[in-house]
């Protein structure tokens, strides 16, 4: 089946929510809505585009009572049940990797309802009843033409969060955005921080994930969705738009292009401000102190310690570094980075601190660090070839530098 003819037929959108939904075995549930109900949201979005989802996200909204319903529904299936808001009657069921949320229909109509969704792709609604879509807004146009917009501008005042997950869709199905929704994120960018920093933090961990995510965060950039008109002046932000992402490979693409690209939208203040954890900042830092340490110098000027030091630092996400080397160095520095027997790419040690201590009679402290990193960087320069070379060459470094007593 092709997906041009499901979205111009919707009979074949019923029936592929319909086996969808006996193949969830959700006969039970059903039976506890109330006439009136409908499904809508992401889940039939992904039905649609025919998208596989591994945690499946389900929107249900009934006329009333959606505490009581979805109280009934988890004691009879047995599933866990959280109140999301109580005020506004929202609640979430959880089954394995289903979760059901049901609300209350808000308005007086369902059209009325569906004008209140962030998008037009989420605001197609399936009526239980009529076993019949109900396409107001003409979503399923917009997902014909992979575009993304919205009713109202009140729609993105309502829930900020919604400028973000504008830019996800972007990266994950590689959507384009309407103009006149541009024009309502551009202005209204700045309500953004009136959201918890914890939930932008997961929507930008999902726009630097997807497939589309250098389109989403080029975007993110050109629009300063994150910052002053000057942020990223800094030299420190690269042309996303110039790179040779090739060079990578698929797995190096999947494992660190994603940090590459948090870098590239956000400075440390921010970081921290959105709650990214220590160890992304301290990474961060990294990139910066190498790639201004490399501008002012070339990498065949560094001393022996200095490219040691740089290794040492950036070992663990190097080709998240790689795009700041000159270009006719990146291909040779990857293949060395994968090579994981290159002792300078991947410093390592002939010996461990307990061997040392035992073998040559020295406490731990400072002057044992020093020589440990001494005499890695010696085996990384292949001075070093073995454990007798080691212990000898350990020797020496104490003779000469730990301290003398009178």
């Amino acid at each position: 089946m092709k997906r041009k003819d499901i979205l111009t037929d919707h009979t074949l959108i019923v029936d592929k929510l319909e086996k969808s939904i006996k193949f969830y075995n959700w006969n039970s549930i059903l039976s506890f809505l109330p006439k009136g109900s409908y499904l809508v949201g992401g889940y039939i979005r992904d039905i649609i585009l025919e998208r596989v989802i591994e945690d499946v996200d389900v929107d249900i909204v009934v006329p009333c009572d959606a505490i009581e319903i979805g109280k009934k529904i988890s004691d009879d299936i047995g599933s866990k049940f959280i109140i999301l808001d109580k005020k506004r009657e929202v609640v979430r069921i959880i089954i394995s990797h289903i979760s059901i949320d049901i609300a209350n229909q808000i308005s007086s109509t369902i059209k009325g309802d569906l004008s209140k969704r962030d998008f037009s792709i989420n605001s197609v609604a399936f009526l239980f009843d009529k076993r019949c879509l109900f396409d107001p807004l003409n979503g399923i146009k917009d997902l014909e033409l992979s575009l993304l917009s919205t009713y109202s501008e009140t729609n993105l005042l309502n829930d900020p969060l919604r400028i973000l997950r504008c830019f996800r869709f972007v990266s994950e199905l590689n959507f384009k955005i309407d103009l006149k929704l541009l024009t309502f994120i551009k202005k209204n960018k700045d309500t953004l921080y009136l959201v918890a920093k914890e939930r932008i933090n997961y929507e930008i961990r999902k726009i630097v994930n997807g497939k589309n995510a250098l389109e989403a965060v080029f975007l993110l950039k050109k629009f300063n969705i994150f910052g002053s008109d000057n942020l990223y002046k800094d030299s420190f932000f690269l042309d996303l738009k110039n790179i040779n992402y090739a060079e990578l490979n698929q797995n190096e693409k999947e494992t660190f292009l994603p940090f590459f690209y948090i870098t590239q939208i956000l400075d440390e203040v921010s970081l921290k401000k959105f709650k990214f954890s220590k160890a992304e900042i301290r990474k961060t830092k990294l990139l910066r102190k190498w790639h201004y340490l490399l501008k002012n110098k070339k990498i065949d000027q560094l001393n022996e310690l200095d490219r040691f030091e740089l290794h040492k630092e950036l070992e663990m996400f190097l080709p998240s570094f790689i795009f700041y080397l000159p270009e006719n160095l990146r291909f040779d520095w990857l293949n060395r980075w994968r090579d994981k027997d290159d002792k300078l790419f991947h410093p390592s040690n002939l010996l461990n601190g307990e061997v040392i201590k035992k073998n040559l009679k020295i406490m731990d402290g400072p002057i044992l660090g020093e020589l440990l990193q001494y005499l890695s960087k010696e085996l990384a320069y292949k001075r070093l070839n073995n454990f007798d070379e080691a212990i000898y060459e350990a020797k020496q470094w104490i003779e000469q530098n730990a301290p003398k007593c009178d």
